[in-house]
């Protein structure tokens, strides 16, 4: 029996943490000897949504007259969709009510963290909502030296020159502004900022913030995942200041390729990334900029190994076990034969 990954709004989303979602999910299932299909198959047993868009509400529909079952991947919520694009604060709270739609069309419901899975029951969800990481690619989100130098001549970095990079969306909940603080208090530092978001979906402050973005500061764009490993490899530190999160696919994928991170103390990070331990967290500008001087200058503890060890316990294998085990508890799958060895047995 197989699964069914949904592909409807994909183009929408592909350069997005969803559509990393989703071809997590692909190569999760494949790795842990679960079949996946990309259309409807005789032996379908389930289809996963991951977007919220008014085809997946009819591709939820059709499945449920299948008499197959409906997994939708919880990635949005009311908190991570304001300080987004132009007018996300004033839509909110239809936006809430629009996914607690969608979702309550699932027989189960997964997402990303503990603290996403309580906030969508608060929400009143009848149907049993799950935490499930979305996973990274620890084989090929790994550190490597021999990336850095190839990363410092593209971005036409001095010698001896550090350089600081965030990952994301172009938008104040991502924290952009203050990243663009930070690049104003460290003015001998490069900043980078990799992402893309159209600029009419943009609110004017967010835009005229960027125009006026110091000289230390690139917007390389989006880029391929080779380019961005290079960039976690190659530069000094990761500064993810993001005000609301599911989890951060980008976080887990920067602590895989080694690089010291430092995130915004928010709840979604709480019971699984613990500060000084495998990130740095920090609040306020001030802050921000104390402990990204400490890393760069070497005077704070390097936690990059068990930053490492950490995203290693959120393996593309790890999490197919933990969807295998949702799969069986909710009679989605039969029990099928591990194929893994048990070393990443921990999602």
């Amino acid at each position: 029996m197989s699964i069914y990954i949904y592909h409807g709004g994909e183009k929408l989303v592909g350069k997005s943490g969803v559509g990393q979602a989703i071809r997590h999910q692909e190569a999760c299932l494949r790795r842990c000897g679960v079949p996946v299909a990309d259309r409807w198959t005789a032996d379908a047993g389930a289809i996963h949504i991951n977007t919220v868009l008014p085809d997946s509400v009819a591709a939820a529909l059709a499945a449920r007259l299948r008499g197959r079952k409906v997994v939708w991947y919880g990635h949005s919520t009311m908190e991570d969709f304001r300080r987004s694009f132009r007018g996300s604060d004033l839509l909110a709270p239809l936006f809430r009510r629009w996914i607690t739609f969608c979702y309550g069309l699932g027989d189960v419901v997964l997402t990303p963290t503990e603290y996403a899975r309580e906030l969508l029951e608060g929400y009143g969800l009848k149907r049993p909502v799950y935490s499930i990481s979305n996973g990274v690619d620890t084989a090929f989100f790994r550190p490597d030296p021999a990336l850095r130098e190839g990363f410092r001549r593209r971005y036409g970095l001095r010698a001896g020159e550090q350089a600081v990079i965030s990952v994301g969306h172009t938008i104040a909940r991502k924290g952009l502004p203050d990243f663009l603080e930070l690049a104003r208090r460290m003015p001998a530092v490069r900043f980078l900022w990799f992402g893309w978001t159209d600029p009419r979906l943009l609110p004017r402050d967010i835009r005229d913030a960027m125009d006026a973005a110091p000289a230390n500061v690139q917007f390389p764009g989006f880029v391929d995942r080779e380019r961005l490993r290079e960039a976690y490899c190659g530069a000094d530190a990761f500064a993810f200041l993001s005000h609301e999160e599911t989890e951060g696919i980008v976080v887990l994928e920067a602590l895989a390729c080694g690089i010291p991170t430092v995130v915004r103390d928010i709840p979604v990070y709480g019971g699984w990334l613990e500060d000084g331990k495998t990130v740095y967290k920090a609040s306020n500008p001030d802050e921000f900029q104390r402990i990204v001087e400490g890393v760069l200058d070497g005077t704070l503890p390097d936690l990059t190994r068990s930053g490492r060890a950490l995203a290693e316990t959120r393996s593309l294998e790890a999490v197919g076990r933990r969807l295998r085990e949702i799969y069986h508890r909710e009679r989605i799958l039969p029990p099928l034969p591990d194929p893994l060895p048990r070393r990443h047995a921990r999602a």
